[in-house]
């Protein structure tokens, strides 16, 4: 039996003046909402700095944000930058899959701990931050996000878990409601389901959640398509042990209540806590969840409680 998640090293938490790079791992962003989402940071007194290849374009597909190895030169010399505390992803959409067997991780643990975030497709990354170098991530709102750029809740949820992470210990929206009660503690870790399903059996991903409390999100997943993720990570044994499952958004999915049919067809029979619209992932507003810490979900609250808080 594999043994359970263990909590993951904490970097340490943003202070006025601190240097963040911003990468674009996966798909290409309009400039204009780049312009914006680093004023917001600067607003925030951060000193954003953009990698060189953020505005590429792929030259042949226009799916990515500039080539594979430019994507992964700018994540990589970003970490490894000693005047850079924090990693932002500028967007989502697709490509960190072809980009992260490219990074070199022995060169990027040596360079330490530092804040990563992200969400969407930077899901595969997450899990290799997680593997690889044994580090707590963020899962929250990019850049050149729509929902960053214009909720303020969105904002100010960032805002205060990167200085002042001792003030949103507890998580979770008014919307949130349990498909299943109950009550469990475990280690936090999930993303975007579909990225997690495609991550399977690759050296990136852990082989299973057993002792985590699993937050999952997605968008524009028709429901058989959702059936066959969760049917997938079901068949594959990823799920067994899972503590308790905390879903987030599910925009431009099939309709909400055929949507939640599905997610309590395959995941109720796991026997564990289930709480629906928790408040995370391709919503407004969307909450910043820490990855990788202990925590408590109590589904019929509709809260996550982090044991510590998310960045030192």
């Amino acid at each position: 039996m594999l043994a359970p998640l263990a909590p993951l090293t904490r970097p340490a938490r943003l202070t006025p003046g601190s240097r963040v790079a911003v990468v674009a791992p996966s798909g290409p962003l309009p400039e204009d909402r780049l312009a914006d989402g680093l004023d917001i940071l600067r607003g925030w007194d951060l000193d954003p700095v953009v990698m060189p290849h953020v505005l590429d374009r792929h030259p042949q597909f226009g799916y990515l944000a500039g080539t594979d190895r430019a994507r992964a030169r700018d994540l990589e010399e970003a970490w490894c930058d000693p005047t850079v505390s924090a990693v932002f992803c500028a967007r989502g959409g697709y490509g960190v899959q072809r980009m992260v067997d490219l990074l070199d991780w022995s060169a990027m643990r040596a360079a330490g701990p530092k804040v990563f975030l992200g969400y969407s497709d930077v899901t595969a990354l997450h899990e290799a931050f997680a593997v690889r170098m044994g580090l707590a991530t963020l899962h929250g709102p990019m850049v050149a996000a729509v929902a960053f750029l214009k909720d303020a809740a969105t904002q100010e949820s960032l805002r205060a878990t990167l200085f002042e992470p001792e003030s949103v210990r507890t998580l979770g929206l008014a919307t949130a409601r349990p498909l299943v009660s109950g009550r469990a503690a475990g280690v936090t870790l999930g993303g975007c389901v579909s990225l997690l399903a495609a991550d399977l059996g690759t050296p990136q991903v852990r082989p299973s959640a057993r002792g985590g409390l699993l937050l999952i999100e997605d968008i524009d997943e028709e429901a058989y398509r959702l059936d066959r993720i969760l049917t997938q990570l079901l068949r594959s044994r990823w799920l067994d042990g899972v503590a308790g499952i905390a879903l987030g958004s599910w925009q431009d999915c099939a309709p909400a209540e055929e949507t939640a049919a599905v997610l309590l067809d395959r995941l109720g029979g796991l026997g564990v806590p289930v709480v629906a619209d928790l408040g995370f992932g391709h919503c407004t507003p969307a909450q910043t969840m820490p990855l990788g810490l202990p925590a408590v979900l109590d589904a019929d609250a509709g809260t996550l409680t982090l044991d510590a808080p998310a960045l030192r």
